[in-house]
């Protein structure tokens, strides 16, 4: 195929010089690059070019025996030199989708077996190996098409869960899953799991997080989702039941809906908030009367730094005991303790 500078064009999209050059064709018997160039002020290089185009298109052809001599051809018999090879490819390539449609619908019964012995899964399992947990949750991601839903507590992941995450979510979000991850506040001051975040976010996906304990969750597709058991890290249940994983869902979306975004870079002020935010809620659970094991938990802290914190609380009530700051706390309230230690 010749290749073409910009240049004007007649209605159609035809180049007018190729217009003027088949005109010309028509109305001689045979014609040169050369003759076309002079009859029609033209370079030669130019002629050469259109006469290029009008062979392509079957419009002249060389004159037998005479390489540089070229006739004109009638538009409808260039139309069927032309168009013939192309018509005769399309009918090879509708036959080829027709042979590969049919092939394909030999392996629907197999698709369909598979769908209805899936169908038949208990409603609600529990798997208490982790290495099957794991497995599990890999294959749901591998089919999941839509959307998945993730809660995370605890504070800042492990390495090696993260690494495990990692590959398994980016081949989601690559092909074109949405996905929205919640941690806990704690999670933000680890490496490990900022540096997850930032890989995961770059793809697409929302992180918060909260200041209290959240469900460890999974939900793939609105269609299954898998929980925590309690007291046991190694196991989780999966949810198939509907009515089950919807409400699973808008648990989550509660929490979605309390939760701060995760910045990926530092900010005093927020950090600020948070770090308030965290002793609030400290403070809340002391005043309950929990233990600190179990305030550490549901904060996502270590036993040793929910204790630090603790002892900063009470340093700042001015209080004597851990029982005459959980007295101050009911009757005060952690906003007023704050307001006034300003």
């Amino acid at each position: 195929m010749v290749k073409r500078d910009n240049r004007d064009t007649v209605p159609g999209g035809v180049e007018s010089v190729d217009t003027d050059v088949y005109r010309y064709a028509l109305s001689k018997p045979a014609v040169t690059s050369a003759e076309a160039a002079t009859a029609l002020n033209l370079s030669l290089e130019a002629a050469d070019e259109a006469l290029g185009v009008l062979l392509d298109m079957g419009l002249i052809r060389r004159l037998e025996g005479r390489v540089s001599r070229f006739v004109a051809v009638n538009p409808e018999m260039a139309a069927e030199t032309v168009l013939a090879p192309l018509e005769q490819t399309i009918r090879e390539q509708y036959a080829l989708v027709e042979r590969t449609r049919e092939r394909l619908a030999r392996f629907a019964p197999l698709y369909e077996a598979e769908n209805s012995r899936s169908e038949g899964l208990a409603p609600i399992e529990l798997i208490e190996d982790l290495v099957n947990v794991r497995a599990a949750i890999a294959r749901f991601a591998e089919d999941c098409d839509e959307e998945v839903l993730t809660s995370q507590p605890g504070g800042g992941r492990k390495a090696e869960v993260l690494a495990e995450a990692v590959g398994r979510d980016e081949r989601m979000l690559k092909r074109g899953v949405r996905m929205r991850t919640l941690y806990q506040h704690t999670a933000r001051f680890s490496p490990g799991t900022r540096a997850y975040v930032e890989r995961v976010m770059k793809l697409g996906a929302e992180v918060r997080t909260l200041d209290d304990q959240v469900m460890r969750l999974l939900v793939f597709d609105r269609k299954i989702a898998v929980i925590g058991v309690r007291n046991n890290l190694n196991a989780a249940v999966v949810l198939r039941e509907s009515n089950l994983v919807q409400f699973a869902a808008a648990v989550f979306e509660l929490a979605w809906s309390r939760a701060d975004p995760f910045l990926l870079r530092w900010d005093n002020q927020e950090l600020a908030e948070i770090g308030e935010e965290l002793k609030a809620t400290i403070f809340r659970l002391l005043s309950e009367g929990l233990t600190d094991q179990v305030i550490a938990k549901r904060v996502g802290l270590s036993v040793r730094t929910c204790r630090r914190h603790i002892a900063e609380v009470i340093q700042r009530l001015g209080a004597e005991s851990r029982f005459q700051a959980g007295y101050m706390l009911g009757s005060g309230g952690w906003e007023a303790v704050a307001r006034d230690s300003r």
